[in-house]
């Protein structure tokens, strides 16, 4: 059991060091490059599109069945234990899965090897947050700790958005260099050697001083699902489902056109976007409240999902997008700052996976929901699906001011 005394002064980077960020940062790449290299290697060996985005599925519905599971392990364990152990599950299920797709199996197993990918996926995110948020209030000066916390947030919202760009490009660099499983390879490889590196860390054996000497928190259960946690939950899956709608139907609008690899092009535009304004976050000045926050940008993000019913370019669509990318970002340090702050005593890392489940979740149902209706009803009635989600978002920020629970 880890317990420190803040020190008249100090900084986070100073506490965790250079060398857990930048091993934090390479150890999320797998995560990101798991989906995409799924529904990439299961085309290329399959020759069926609609098997790859339900194997792609599977990898989500793993997770999100599994992660808050897996939060609440490190929760009561630590997360050293738990992050070895899932490393090299991990990998050793991102191999098999390449050969059973390979191999002369059924749909269903290769189904079945997908839901072990995301059910072993490390949730190194989640982790480092609930990582970062536990040094912040142990070891630093109670003054320093909002500020701390919210630059916190900005950042890892930011490495999130970078790796969620990076990651896709990467899988497509190495497919089309090497093989179509060389991106799940390569992710197993990362995931051994990184996420690893990530769980021996020092901080890696930290164990919030919140816990009793047993490991057991001095919270119950049903804290979890309090209205001030299932709020912000609720927000957090409309961020999840705005990403699966606009993703999936900025790809039908390009492929109207004749180039659907190009939406990938212009989803970063959003992203790269969305991880600058994650970032200035951390300058927003304290009296601009939380609950104002989510309200402000997740406004924004709803005003320029309803302008993408009336593009008709692709350089138009970039303009949209880019007005969209001010307020995602923002909106999802927001939710994951609240998360924090609401976290019941000793439970810091189930609420964060429960948080990044919250988007797996949407994601994963916005991407089947709109390439179903873009399919059948066209790509005009699917550019309506992302304001749909942006509306979930923003009217759960209604809800959390009425409850009078914001922070």
């Amino acid at each position: 059991m880890t317990q420190t005394h803040a020190p008249a002064s100090a900084s986070l980077l100073r506490h965790a060091g250079l060398p857990y960020f930048l091993i934090a940062f390479i150890a999320r790449l797998p995560f990101a490059m798991m989906v995409v290299g799924v529904l990439t290697v299961v085309v290329s060996a399959r020759g069926s599109l609609s098997l790859g985005g339900l194997t792609s599925a599977a990898v989500g519905l793993g997770t999100a069945c599994f992660g808050p599971l897996l939060g609440a392990a490190a929760d009561r364990f630590g997360q050293r234990r738990v992050l070895i152990a899932l490393a090299i599950a991990n990998s050793a299920m991102l191999v098999a899965f390449t050969l059973v797709v390979y191999g002369a199996a059924g749909d269903s197993l290769v189904l079945a090897a997908a839901v072990g990918i995301g059910a072993t996926a490390p949730q190194v995110a989640p982790m480092s947050r609930s990582r970062l948020v536990a040094i912040i209030n142990e070891r630093m000066p109670e003054p320093q700790r909002a500020r701390t916390t919210s630059g916190t947030m900005a950042y890892e919202s930011a490495a999130d958005e970078t790796v969620f760009v990076f990651g896709p490009f990467l899988v497509g660099i190495t497919a089309s260099l090497i093989a179509p499983w060389a991106p799940l390879i390569g992710a197993a490889v990362l995931t051994l050697v990184f996420v690893g590196a990530f769980a021996l860390h020092p901080s890696g054996r930290h164990v919030s001083a919140e816990r009793d000497e047993d490991g057991r928190a001095p919270s119950t259960v049903s804290e979890l699902f309090r209205p001030q946690v299932v709020v912000v939950v609720v927000g957090i899956l409309g961020v999840g489902l705005f990403f699966g709608t606009t993703l999936t139907s900025l790809t039908s609008f390009m492929a109207d056109r004749g180039a659907p690899e190009e939406a990938g092009l212009l989803y970063g535009v959003m992203g790269i976007g969305s991880a600058v304004l994650a970032l200035g976050v951390a300058w927003l000045p304290a009296r601009f409240a939380l609950r104002a926050r989510w309200l402000v940008f997740s406004g924004v993000l709803l005003l320029g999902s309803l302008l993408l019913s009336v593009v008709a370019t692709p350089a138009g669509m970039a303009g949209v997008l880019a007005i969209m990318g001010i307020g995602i970002g923002p909106t999802l340090v927001t939710l994951y700052s609240l998360g924090a702050a609401r976290s019941p005593l000793g439970r810091s890392a189930t609420v964060m996976t429960m948080l990044g489940s919250g988007i797996i979740v949407g994601q994963s149902i916005g991407a089947a929901v709109t390439g179903e209706i873009a399919q059948r009803l066209g790509t005009p009635t699917a550019l309506l699906l992302p304001a749909a989600a942006a509306a979930i978002v923003f009217v759960a920020g209604i809800l959390n001011v009425s409850s009078r629970a914001s922070h």
